[in-house]
């Protein structure tokens, strides 16, 4: 049997860095290439395929149909080749990734998942920071983060992880004592506030038409952990999010009933563009997508 004709791999290696960084001149600067060079090796793939891969205009080149069609047939293999490459060589050193993640995504919904990761990339370790200001160090002291905003700053490559809604947190006490929401009730309690999700409580007087109304109290937390506890506790109502009380499964906890509110926030994976180009960048960005945390 007549072995198979295999694509030219630096064609393919083009092919895929420009998919993944979004330009073909970052993919060039990236392999080392002249953007005319890289434009040849992506005619020659194209060519072997016998399909249009791109849109060429100017200095943009878009994907068609048939080459995303392309990328997400072939991207699996091409992460599966790598994988074994690693399995059976002795010269590969650990892959590490330093990640910035929020102390609550990071107990309720990363590390309950990454063992999972570790069976799959056993050379992959993480470094775990959880200090302030994950975005602003994003391509600094961290090769990607996973934030909570309203929407990541541009310039980052982000994936959108969820859309919430904002409850208004008690323990069952304390729900007992609160036979409606109206700003009469409502002006009598205690409320804490994430420090970094001011919008959240907006949002949440707006829906249930108290935007004037004055509580008692607003306590500023920085953990949401701690926020929930203190919930718990009977210490107030905390602002957060039905995702942050279906995770807890805290049978102390409820919610206030009331209008459904939409978050300002979602949580968002982010890195520089050119760091998807990493292998401990792209394999944990690829495993978070697929395993919908």
């Amino acid at each position: 049997m007549p072995a198979r004709r295999l694509p030219p791999l630096r064609a393919l290696e083009a092919f895929m860095r420009t998919v993944r960084l979004g330009s073909a001149r970052a993919a060039a600067e990236e392999i080392g290439l002249s953007p005319s060079a890289l434009s040849r090796r992506i005619s020659n793939l194209e060519e072997f395929v016998g399909k249009k891969l791109f849109t060429r205009a100017r200095q943009s080149m878009q994907l068609t149909d048939e080459g995303q069609a392309f990328y997400e047939a072939v991207n699996p293999h091409m992460e599966a080749l790598a994988r074994a490459v690693e399995s059976q060589s002795d010269n590969i050193a650990l892959l590490r990734l330093r990640l910035g993640v929020l102390p609550m995504f990071g107990s309720q919904r990363l590390f309950p998942r990454l063992g999972e990761l570790r069976k799959r990339h056993p050379l992959l370790h993480i470094d775990i920071d959880t200090a302030p200001h994950l975005e602003d160090r994003v391509g600094d002291t961290l090769d990607a983060a996973i934030i909570l905003s309203r929407g990541p700053a541009s310039g980052l490559h982000a994936v959108r992880l969820d859309h919430n809604l904002v409850h208004a947190i008690c323990s069952k006490e304390t729900a007992r004592n609160i036979p409606e929401i109206t700003p009469e009730v409502m002006a009598k309690q205690t409320f804490l506030i994430h420090n970094e999700l001011p919008e959240s409580f907006v949002a949440w007087k707006k829906a249930n038409a108290l935007e004037s109304m004055d509580p008692a109290a607003i306590d500023h937390y920085d953990s949401g952990a701690l926020m929930l506890e203190a919930a718990a506790q009977g210490l107030g109502i905390a602002i957060m999010h039905d995702d942050h009380l279906r995770r807890a499964n805290d049978n102390r906890l409820i919610n206030l009933p009331g209008a459904p509110v939409e978050s300002p926030y979602s949580y968002w994976f982010v890195c520089r563009p050119v760091a998807l180009e990493s292998r401990p960048v792209r394999i944990f960005h690829d495993w978070l997508v697929r395993a919908g945390l």
